[in-house]
C-alpha cells in the first residue's frame, strides 16, 4: 500500500489483537439476555393482564344479557376447548354446573350490553 493512495492512513500501525477472556464473554451474554427479558417480559405481562380484565368484563356483560338467572360467572383461557383455543365465558348455575355462554376468542373484545328496546332497522 502506498501512502499517496491513502494519506489519512500514513503512520498507522495496527494494534495487536488481544484474546477476549471467556469470563468477560459469558458476563456479556448474561447481561444481554437479562436486557432482552427486561424488555419483553413487561409487554407479555401487560398483554395478559389486559386480556384477562377484558374477558372478565365482557363475560359479565354476556351473563347479564343471556343468562340473568345464573349464580355467577367463570372466565378461563383454554387451549383445548371444543371451540378452539381462547377465552371462554361460562355461566355458573346453583349446583356449580357451568354452561358455555360465549367463546371470546384469543383476544377478547369488550362489549357493551344492548338495551332491550334496540330493534333491527329492517323490522321497522
Amino acid at each position: 500500500m502506498d501512502d499517496n493512495e491513502h494519506p489519512e492512513l500514513a503512520g498507522y500501525e495496527p494494534i495487536p489483537d488481544r484474546p477476549r477472556r471467556r469470563h468477560a464473554h459469558a458476563v456479556l451474554r448474561v447481561v444481554v439476555i437479562l436486557a432482552i427479558i427486561g424488555l419483553v417480559l413487561p409487554g407479555i405481562l401487560i398483554t395478559a393482564t389486559t386480556a384477562s380484565n377484558t374477558a372478565e368484563r365482557s363475560c359479565a356483560a354476556y351473563i347479564e344479557r343471556f343468562a340473568p338467572g345464573s349464580q355467577g360467572q367463570s372466565v378461563r383461557f383454554e387451549l383445548t376447548s371444543p371451540i378452539g383455543p381462547g377465552w371462554n365465558c361460562y355461566s355458573v348455575a346453583f349446583g356449580g354446573e357451568e354452561t358455555l355462554v360465549k367463546a371470546l376468542g384469543l383476544i377478547p373484545v369488550g362489549v357493551a350490553p344492548m338495551p332491550d328496546d334496540v330493534r333491527d332497522p329492517e323490522d321497522a
